[in-house]
């Protein structure tokens, strides 16, 4: 697959320190037919799988094969609901695979989306994966979690800081493949991007351990691999608990 200039990316996935498999999966996709590219732009999509050994990989891997197939063939103009039904696709495609394997059962995944068209960026979400804009020197986190500690701090009861340590902070509320309402968080509108922009998308495996302003340092004047790099070997530092998985997209 060929990357067009434009654009820097970089996808990593580790292991961690625990964990005996790799349950997140990580796609980039951009068509190769130029007319196409004009319409559908650059797809990049994370999943931090559930459900035990095989379920959770299974459906990480699900999630991210169904949503770039489901979008590269979409049909419409608009590259968000692209994404929505794309999402839509995977989620279902996940719940016929667990009836089929009754042994995976519980399966699911977070999944978070963004698409680059026309320097704009859409996206759809489900989950606790994050996705970031870095500009101008500040990290803004464009998702929310949907997670129980995610709902109590909209809900004005704890603080985003004491957040980052709740007990019950890996409690999701809404996933892939879980139960039969999907619950999607998308933009009504795109949003404007900026040559310099850096998109980053990842799992809690490093958002978990690794805090905003540091995910910035390490990003800040370096290339999208060395970043990449420098982000995964922090989270190992700490412990790494969990698998840890981030895509860097910066706009040139």
């Amino acid at each position: 697959m060929k990357i067009r200039a434009g654009i820097e990316v970089s996808c990593q996935s580790d292991i961690g320190c625990v964990r005996q498999n790799n349950e997140d999966s990580f796609g980039y996709w951009e068509p190769d037919d130029d007319l196409q590219f004009v319409r559908k732009g650059r797809l990049a999509i994370v999943a931090d799988g559930m459900g035990g050994y095989e379920g959770g990989q299974e459906a990480s891997r699900l999630a991210v094969e169904t949503m770039l197939a489901m979008y590269r063939d979409f049909a419409g103009g608009d590259p968000q609901q692209a994404l929505i039904e794309a999402l839509q696709a995977a989620h279902e495609q996940i719940r016929r695979y667990s009836f089929v394997h009754p042994e995976l059962r519980g399966m699911g995944t977070t999944c978070t989306a963004a698409a680059i068209v026309h320097n704009a960026l859409h996206y759809a979400h489900v989950g606790d994966s994050r996705l970031y804009l870095i500009r101008d020197r500040q990290i803004k986190r464009i998702t929310r979690d949907h997670s129980y500690v995610g709902r109590l701090v909209e809900a004005g009861m704890i603080s985003p800081e004491e957040a980052e340590t709740h007990p019950q902070r890996n409690i999701l509320t809404a996933a892939l493949g879980t139960s039969p309402d999907l619950v999607i968080d998308s933009p009504g509108h795109p949003e404007p991007l900026r040559s310099e922009d850096v998109l980053l998308i990842c799992t809690d495996g490093l958002w978990g351990l690794v805090r905003d302003p540091e995910i910035f340092a390490a990003v800040e004047n370096k290339s999208a691999e060395q970043a990449g790099r420098e982000l995964i070997e922090l989270a190992r530092e700490r412990g790494g608990p969990d698998n840890i998985t981030v895509s860097i997209l910066r706009l040139r």
